[in-house]
C-alpha cells in the first residue's frame, strides 16, 4: 500500500465522504489513490477560494471535518481568505496540502514556499508527514485536532511520502466529548440574574440551534431580558416556531446603543463583542461601561448544556413562551431595493431551505422578515473576508442534497469566487443564487461617508463602483453552465425565484437594484 492509499483509507475510516480539491503535480499520488481507495467523492473547484469556502459550508452543515486537497503553498494561499472565515466560524476543516518530495525541497524549486507560515494564521494545528508509514497517523492527528478544536487543521504531505510503498491504515480514536459547563459558572450567572436586572443573552456557536434559542428565550422571558445573536453567526436556525433573535448591529455606536437598555450581558458560546473596525472615539469592545459581563459558556464549551442548567436553576425550564403573531410580508412591487429582495426571497422560500447570506449591505432587511419564511438554516459571513457565498452554498448543497439552498449574494463579493457556479453546474446542485446587483461596493460608500467624505472624488468613486462596464451576471452564469435570468421589479424577481425553485439544478437570478 502506498502512503497516499494509507492516508485515504484512514480518511475514509474517519468518515470523510467528500474531498474538495484543486490539485497539482505534487498531489498526483493522492489523485490516483482516490480511484484505488473508493468511497470518497471528489469535488473539483476551479479556484482554491471555492475549495476552502465549499468545505466550510459542508462542515457547517454536517458538523464533521471537511477535507480539502490543495497544491503547495501558493494553492493554500489562494484559499486563505475563506480559511480565515472558517477559523472565525470555528469550522472543523482538514486541509491536505501537497509538498515537494522531501529530497527535492533543499533545491528551492520555483513553487517552494514556507507552507507552515502560510497555514498557521488560519489553522489550529499544522503538521507534516514524515514517511509513507506515518502518513495515516499524521492524518489522524490532524483529524483529531480539527474535530476537538473545531478549527481548520493543515497537514503538509510530501509527494514522495505519498507515492512510496509502506502506507498503512491507522485507527481512528473515539470522538472526545465537548467540555461541559462548570456548575459554578452556571450558579454565578443564575445569581446575577436573580437580582432586579435586565439581562441580554448573547448567543453564538451551537447555542443558535432551535433548542438553544427556545431555552434562552424562556430564561430571558422570565427575567425581562432579550436574546441576541452574535454578529455574523456561523449557523443560525430560523422559523415561525423558533423564537426570533436580533443580531448585534454592525456599527459600534449602534451596538452600544442597543446594549444601553440592558444591565447585564451573558455570553453563551461566544466572546465579548468586538467592533469590526476601529473608529475614532469608539472603543474596540462597544459595551456600556455600566454593563456587567458574565460567561455562561465559552466557545470551547457546550452552550446547550449551560443553558439547560441555567433554565433548571432559574426555574425557566417549564416556562411557556407567549404566542407571537405571524409576520405578514407584502409581495414586492416596482423597482428593486434591499427590502423588496428580502421580501421576494422570504415569500418564495421552500421548506427546510439553507440560506447563505453574503448580501452585505443588501441583506440588512432579510433578518427582520426571516421569521415569516418556513423553518430554515442561515449561514453567514463570519470573518468578513468576502467571496464565500457561492462556495459556501456549493458545500452546503453537497452536505444536504435533500434541502434547497439559496445564496443571498452581493455582486461585489460574488466576483471573488464566481467560478463556484461551474462546480454547482457540474455537480447539478440545487442552489439558487440571488445576485443583488447594485453595481457598487455600497458598504465602502457608507464607510467613506462615516469618515467625512460627503462627495467622493473620481479616484474614490472609481474604487467603489462596479460600473463601466457593469458585470453581466446572466452571461457570466451561462458561461459556467448555470441557467440565469434578470429581474428589475419585485414581481419579476418573485416569479423568477418561484420558477427556479420548481426546477432541478442550479439557477441564478440577477436582481438589478435601483434603490
Amino acid at each position: 500500500m502506498k502512503g497516499s492509499e494509507g492516508l485515504l483509507s484512514t480518511a475514509r475510516s474517519a468518515g470523510v465522504e467528500v474531498c474538495f480539491a484543486n490539485p497539482g503535480t505534487t498531489e498526483m499520488p493522492l489523485v490516483e489513490a482516490f480511484d484505488t481507495i473508493p468511497g470518497i467523492r471528489t469535488v473539483l473547484g476551479l479556484s482554491e477560494g471555492v475549495v476552502t469556502g465549499a468545505a466550510d459550508g459542508y462542515a457547517r452543515m454536517t458538523g464533521v471535518p471537511a477535507m480539502t486537497l490543495l497544491h503547495l503553498g501558493p494553492g493554500l494561499a489562494n484559499g486563505i481568505a475563506n480559511l480565515h472565515n472558517a477559523r472565525r466560524a470555528r469550522t472543523p476543516l482538514l486541509n491536505v496540502v501537497g509538498e515537494h518530495a522531501s529530497w527535492h525541497q533543499h533545491a528551492d524549486p520555483p513553487l517552494a514556499s514556507d507552507i507552515e507560515s502560510l497555514a498557521r494564521p488560519v489553522s489550529g494545528w499544522v503538521g507534516r508527514t514524515s514517511s509513507p508509514a506515518s502518513a495515516s497517523a499524521d492524518f489522524v492527528e490532524a483529524w483529531r485536532a480539527a474535530r476537538t478544536g473545531q478549527l481548520p487543521a493543515t497537514l503538509i504531505a510530501a509527494s514522495d511520502h505519498m507515492w512510496a510503498q509502506g502506507g498503512v491504515t491507522a485507527e481512528i480514536p473515539a470522538a472526545e466529548p465537548v467540555p461541559a459547563v462548570d456548575a459554578q459558572q452556571v450558579s454565578a450567572v443564575a445569581k446575577a440574574l436573580s437580582a432586579d436586572k435586565r439581562p441580554a443573552l448573547l448567543m453564538g456557536g451551537s447555542a443558535l440551534t432551535a433548542e438553544g434559542l427556545r431555552t434562552a428565550a424562556r430564561i430571558a422571558h422570565d427575567h425581562g431580558g432579550e436574546v441576541f445573536a452574535e454578529g455574523s453567526p456561523a449557523r443560525l436556525e430560523r422559523g415561525p416556531d423558533i423564537p426570533g433573535v436580533r443580531s448585534l448591529p454592525y456599527f459600534p455606536e449602534a451596538r452600544q446603543k442597543t446594549l444601553d437598555d440592558f444591565s447585564d450581558l451573558v455570553l453563551v458560546g461566544t466572546s465579548r463583542p468586538v467592533s469590526f473596525f476601529g473608529y475614532p472615539g469608539m472603543p474596540s469592545m462597544p459595551i456600556p461601561s455600566t454593563m456587567r459581563v458574565h460567561t455562561l459558556a465559552t466557545p470551547e464549551q457546550d452552550p446547550l448544556d449551560g443553558l439547560q442548567q441555567l433554565a433548571e436553576i432559574s426555574g425557566s425550564a417549564a416556562t411557556k413562551l407567549p404566542a407571537t403573531e405571524p409576520k405578514q410580508v407584502r409581495p414586492p412591487e416596482g423597482a428593486l431595493g434591499a427590502s423588496a429582495v428580502a421580501a421576494a426571497i422570504v415569500l418564495s422560500q421552500p421548506e427546510s431551505a439553507i440560506v447563505v447570506n453574503e448580501g452585505v449591505s443588501s441583506s440588512a432587511a432579510y433578518p427582520k422578515l426571516a421569521s415569516a419564511a418556513p423553518a430554515h438554516t442561515e449561514l453567514t459571513l463570519t470573518g468578513g473576508a468576502i467571496g464565500i457565498g457561492i462556495p459556501m452554498a456549493t458545500g452546503a448543497a453537497l452536505a444536504c442534497p435533500d434541502r434547497p439552498v439559496i445564496d443571498f449574494q452581493a455582486d461585489g463579493s460574488a466576483l471573488y469566487t464566481l467560478q463556484g457556479l461551474w462546480t454547482q453546474a457540474r455537480e447539478n446542485l440545487d442552489v439558487t443564487t440571488v445576485v443583488c446587483a447594485n453595481r457598487r461596493y455600497r458598504i465602502l460608500e457608507s464607510e467613506l461617508a462615516r469618515s467625512g467624505v460627503e462627495q467622493p472624488g473620481a479616484a474614490a468613486t472609481g474604487m467603489t463602483s462596479l460600473d463601466g462596464p457593469a458585470p453581466d451576471w446572466t452571461a457570466l452564469a451561462a458561461g459556467f453552465g448555470v441557467s440565469a435570468v434578470r429581474a428589475t421589479t419585485g414581481q419579476e424577481l418573485l416569479d423568477a425565484l418561484r420558477q427556479a425553485h420548481s426546477e432541478p439544478g442550479p439557477h441564478l437570478v440577477e436582481a438589478v437594484l435601483t434603490e
